[in-house]
């Protein structure tokens, strides 16, 4: 069956699976194969629970009609959805960076679906599995696709693009993540830029904000969409960040100075598409993170910004710059290692435990292995969650603001159970 044929059944209800936990009546199961799991495996179960058909790559698993054998599921994932997306007469907006690019996406698609019916990256499904479902979840009555792709590696911006063929595009910033994989800064730079290439080979469009210089340096050439602090002003984060936008004050549920570029382009993405002001004021001040990203918890006495989602030496400096600034005065920081960072690892935790040092925070907490090999000073450091959970150095917080921020692999919002 080639790919034609298999859309034409994938037609009847635009419906893909890929978890038999999750399936959906009608839809059309992908039997995608893992290190540790073989989809073809779970074929006939996926049937039994509702899937019209299910597409395998291992003959013996054909036990049914329905059953579809390609040569490989992921590869024919992935050829459908970019089939799909070439019928799609719509505007496709891709979006990368290091940091925010899942707070951006989803502010991105609350404004815009105050007037268009939107279909978006699911949380941050962004990788060669998750673009290819986001595109499949869209159908003929989508009018504004978003789709957010990630990478940690030089290329695979540039694969997405093929599979997604964006139109617009915007990158949030270019800073130290991945650089293990991509090997330093500069190759961070060339991997988001890749999404700029793929615009202007294409004749799209990017949203740039003309205060960032080496955005600009990057996008070149491109047709852009330009907003700056000039258009969207920045007013203050104490904590919470508020703009103004042709003379509309707007609120936000969103903590710190780093978080106002995120909710610029949304403005501006809003603006271009002619979302009314109102609605945008309205889409961003009604927006509330979640799943660990820039939450503002009160648990006691104590208020708790829950930045735990994720963590790189740029997004730890700028949590830690905006927590500074905040007029707060008995403010404690908790600090998990960062990962993924490669031989810049040791001196990426050295900066950050100087930086930390340098605020006179009341106190600082520093847990993992990297950090314990720093020279930290003037910090109760302990090399694993477990050795600072049987410790009692965090006892008897009280009346402070604590930041918790750490990358995903330290799951420091287990402290929230303990203070």
């Amino acid at each position: 069956m080639n790919i034609a044929q298999l859309y034409q059944l994938y037609r009847q209800t635009y419906l893909v699976d890929t978890d038999t936990r999750k399936i959906r009546k009608g839809s059309m199961f992908f039997c995608l194969k893992g290190d540790n799991f073989n989809g073809n495996e779970f074929a006939e179960e996926a049937l039994k629970s509702g899937a019209n058909y299910v597409v395998i790559d291992e003959e013996k698993h054909k036990t049914n009609p329905n059953a579809i054998l390609v040569e490989n599921v992921l590869e024919t994932l992935q050829k459908l959805a970019n089939f799909h997306r070439k019928q799609l007469i719509i505007p496709i907006i891709s979006l990368t960076g290091s940091n925010g690019k899942t707070t951006t996406k989803e502010l991105i698609n609350a404004v815009l679906s105050k007037k268009y019916i939107t279909a978006a990256t699911t949380g941050n499904l962004n990788n060669h599995i998750g673009v290819p479902l986001t595109l499949l979840s869209m159908t003929p009555k989508t009018e504004i696709g978003i789709v957010e792709m990630g990478a940690n590696h030089l290329k695979e911006i540039a694969f997405l693009c093929s599979i997604a063929e964006p139109n617009y595009g915007l990158i949030t910033n270019f800073g130290k993540a991945h650089l293990e994989g991509f090997g330093n800064v500069e190759g961070v730079i060339k991997a988001k830029s890749e999404l700029y290439d793929f615009l202007r080979l294409n004749k799209g469009t990017v949203f740039i904000n003309t205060d960032d210089e080496l955005q600009v340096k990057q996008s070149a050439g491109i047709n852009s969409v330009e907003f700056s602090n000039k258009v969207v002003k920045f007013l203050e984060a104490n904590p919470f960040v508020k703009v103004e936008f042709k003379n509309t004050l707007i609120g936000s549920n969103l903590i710190g100075k780093y978080n106002y570029n995120n909710i610029a382009v949304a403005v501006a993405v809003g603006d271009h598409f002619n979302v009314a002001e109102t609605d945008i004021k309205m889409a961003i001040e009604n927006y509330i993170p979640a799943n660990n990203r820039s939450q503002l918890i009160q648990k006691g006495s104590n208020k708790i910004i829950l930045d735990a989602y994720n963590a790189n030496p740029s997004s730890m400096q700028a949590a830690l710059e905006n927590f500074a600034q905040l007029k707060d005065k008995n403010k404690v920081v908790f600090l998990g290692d960062m990962f993924e960072l490669g031989k810049d690892s040791i001196a990426e935790h050295e900066k950050i435990a100087n930086l930390v040092d340098s605020y006179h925070f009341s106190k600082v907490f520093l847990i993992g292995k990297a950090f314990s090999a720093t020279g930290a000073k003037n910090a109760f450091v302990s090399e694993s969650y477990e050795t600072f959970k049987n410790s009692t150095n965090y006892s008897n917080i009280n009346n402070a603001t604590i930041l918790i921020k750490g990358s995903r692999g330290m799951a420091l919002e287990r402290l929230l159970d303990l203070l």
